[in-house]
């Protein structure tokens, strides 16, 4: 089969950084690859149009029309006819795009369109609980109503997209996958009671919850360390530019001396900080099924998450790792607690959710489902 990709994002060194929407297209075109499909990827918002081959995967890049007012309409446009050029030469027979901004609200390719729902700027300001803008809301639905055909990555996400977008689209849930042999458990036990968060640092991950949670960790445990790993992001709510300055007044002195912020991390370098982690946290109050999450848990690591809609689709809590709500301090850390107490329940935890990842997120599994689900639209 031959699939191509619509994105804003794709983690290359030559593209603008990439985030979670980037990641999880590249753990499904690597897994595509390896099955023997033709997969190419179009990447817009990039600084010039241009074409080459990579691993095996043809990569295109489309530099944005600047007609102010019609920049965004004649982008898609442009990739439209790129796309159709694509289909012509019959180089593809299926496009994929993300729900995030309908980006896909007004191309109209002669090949069908799937979009993937990894969580549309509608659902997330829906869960943040703060307004969307006009403009996206529309284009979202818009894109939702004419795809062929939708896949969302929990059921959680389809079912509330559905309802804040006002749509009844049938969707098919395939989750995000991670490949368990590049995130493999390592021998070595965790000689530090060390607590690591990786990803961006922002309101919707929990991160301003973090602090309060770790200061009543640090109270019981006073060996025990903080480590935060990736991007720091702006806060919309203040309209302050580093979620990370909001942070550190939040921190006792004695838990504040705890806490190390490495910045932004290379992706290889990622597994090392799980690896000598004893805990893996994500107190998030907005996902859609984090690939952050199955990397920890596919490294065998314990984790305490959120417990908010999407998590019981990932962790069953007390098996593969705890869930608690973000907002439950105490019981948050009490949980961590209990896990840098118990070597025994922190191993059997993390063999159990590296178990579950293999089962149901292998991305090869999920790269089949994926298939599996493109074919009834193709004639």
């Amino acid at each position: 089969m031959r699939i191509a990709f619509v994105t804003p994002e794709y983690p290359h060194p030559d593209f603008e950084k990439s985030g979670g929407i980037g990641t999880s297209i590249y753990g499904l075109t690597k897994a595509l690859k390896e099955l023997g499909h033709t997969v190419s990827v179009l990447v817009y918002a990039q600084k010039k149009d241009a074409y080459f081959e990579g691993q095996g995967i043809h990569f295109y890049t489309v530099k944005n029309v600047k007609i102010k007012g019609l920049s965004l309409i004649l982008t898609q446009k442009k990739v439209e006819r790129l796309i159709n050029t694509l289909y012509n030469q019959g180089k593809l027979e299926l496009v994929e795009a993300p729900d995030w901004t309908g980006f896909t609200a007004f191309v109209k390719p002669k090949c069908p369109v799937v979009i993937r729902e990894n969580g549309s700027d509608t659902y997330f300001c829906h869960l943040e609980q703060r307004s969307v803008k006009f403009k996206n809301k529309y284009l979202e639905r818009r894109a939702l109503k004419q795809a062929n055909g939708i896949i969302s990555v929990s059921k959680f996400t389809g079912e509330l997209t559905n309802t804040v977008l006002g749509l009844k689209r049938d969707f098919e849930v395939i989750p995000n996958a991670v490949d368990a042999t590049q995130f493999m458990p390592v021998l070595k036990k965790a000689s530090e009671p060390v607590i690591l968060y990786f990803g961006t640092l922002i309101r919707k991950k929990g991160l301003l919850e973090l602090p309060d949670i770790f200061n009543k960790v640090v109270e019981a445990n006073p060996k025990a360390k903080l480590v935060l790993a990736g991007h720091d992001s702006a806060d919309i709510q203040t309209g302050t530019d580093s979620t990370w300055a909001l942070m550190q007044p939040l921190f006792t002195l004695k838990a504040l001396a705890q806490v190390s912020y490495l910045g932004v991390v290379k992706y290889e370098k990622i597994q090392e900080l799980i690896a000598e982690a004893a805990v893996c946290v994500f107190p998030s109050f907005a996902e859609a099924f984090p690939l952050s999450w199955l990397e920890a848990m596919a490294m065998e690591k314990a984790i305490v998450a959120s417990n908010v809609g999407w998590a019981k689709e990932m962790i069953n809590d007390a098996k593969e790792g705890f869930l608690v709500h973000p907002k439950a301090h105490d019981s948050y850390a009490y949980r961590i607690l209990e896990l840098l107490n118990n070597q025994q329940k922190r191993d059997d935890f993390g063999k159990a959710a590296r178990k579950r990842v293999i089962k149901d997120f292998s991305h090869i599994e999920i790269a089949r489902k994926s298939v599996e689900f493109y074919k009834q639209f193709i004639k």
